[in-house]
């Protein structure tokens, strides 16, 4: 594949500013490599965060210039593939993350990727689930660090975020210049310890500038479920804009009525969070593919 770029291409904000490292057409297939969160830093238990070069965390790979597409076009990423490469690093750190309040010691914990499982200290084996933390398009001004998540996309640290979903966001600049990465083998709703399974990996994808009037972004499906993706600087901030943005999305593109909309997003939609740790707090908002279905509504395919 020609559309192939490595985890060597690595940029740490966002911003109109950076330059692309590869051009490619709307419908072609792109292949990249991605580092863990670290940029690879942490390979040992005795590897710390006192060596950790901070200007160097949170690598997104690209940024990818999408022929085409301009300020205002929907930008639809298919993932094709997520795949854990080698193996994943977790870290505890007192007064770092959601629990740091409660952790007194500094741990490094190296994790094998065994097949389609993640061991954890050889006692836990769970399922991998790999997915990326980081992915997104340039803002229209200044810089987004890759540490915060954004209507540009940014770190999100959504579990969707993976294989067979395709996010929507919304263009800014020309060539949108798009990336990814922060690749998790397995990680949990919410990142409480600041960190999920950080591992390098690969990503097959397909951007694709699509038309569908009033989506809100960032925006995901699968093949059973849509949902909005929101972060502010609090979590009463953020669960709020994401129930406005679902129940925008199911009034004025998928064409339900308001009260029913509000009824189903208490009957069947689920609120939750995707990661408590960022300078802004994300939150999504999902619901069925099935009930919009009953409304005689389908995302385009």
């Amino acid at each position: 594949m020609s559309n192939e770029i490595t985890r060597d291409t690595a940029f740490f904000a966002f911003s109109p500013d950076v330059e692309p490292v590869l051009h490619v057409k709307q419908g072609e297939e792109v292949k990249l490599t991605t580092h863990d969160c670290f940029s690879g830093q942490l390979k040992t238990t005795a590897d710390t965060l006192e060596t950790l070069d901070w200007s160097i965390t949170n690598p997104a790979t690209g940024p990818i210039y999408i022929e085409g597409t301009k300020p205002g076009d929907l930008l639809r990423i298919d993932l094709h593939e997520v795949k854990a490469t080698g193996s994943s690093v977790m870290i505890a750190v007192p007064n770092v993350g959601a629990l740091g309040h409660l952790i007194t010691s500094e741990e490094t914990a190296i994790l094998e990727n065994r097949g389609d499982m993640v061991v954890f200290k050889d006692k836990v084996v769970v399922k991998q689930n790999a997915m990326l933390g980081v992915i997104g398009v340039a803002p229209a001004a200044g810089e987004v660090h890759n540490s915060t998540p954004g209507t540009h996309g940014g770190n999100m640290d959504c579990t969707l975020i993976t294989s067979g979903s395709r996010l929507y966001l919304s263009v800014a600049v020309e060539g949108a210049l798009f990336g990814c990465g922060d690749m998790h083998a397995a990680m949990g709703d919410g990142e409480v310890v600041v960190c999920g399974a950080e591992t390098p990996g690969e990503v097959r994808l397909t951007p694709q500038v699509v038309d569908l009037a009033g989506l809100p972004t960032p925006f995901i499906e699968n093949d059973e479920l849509v949902a909005v993706i929101a972060s502010a600087e609090s979590l009463d901030d953020a669960y709020k804009l994401a129930l406005d943005m679902m129940h925008e999305f199911l009034t004025k593109v998928a064409g339900l009525p308001v009260n029913d909309a509000a009824m189903l997003m208490s009957l069947v939609g689920d609120l939750k969070f995707c990661q408590v740790v960022d300078p802004l707090l994300t939150v999504r908002f999902e619901f069925p593919k099935s009930v919009l279905a009953d409304y005689g509504f389908s995302m385009p395919a």
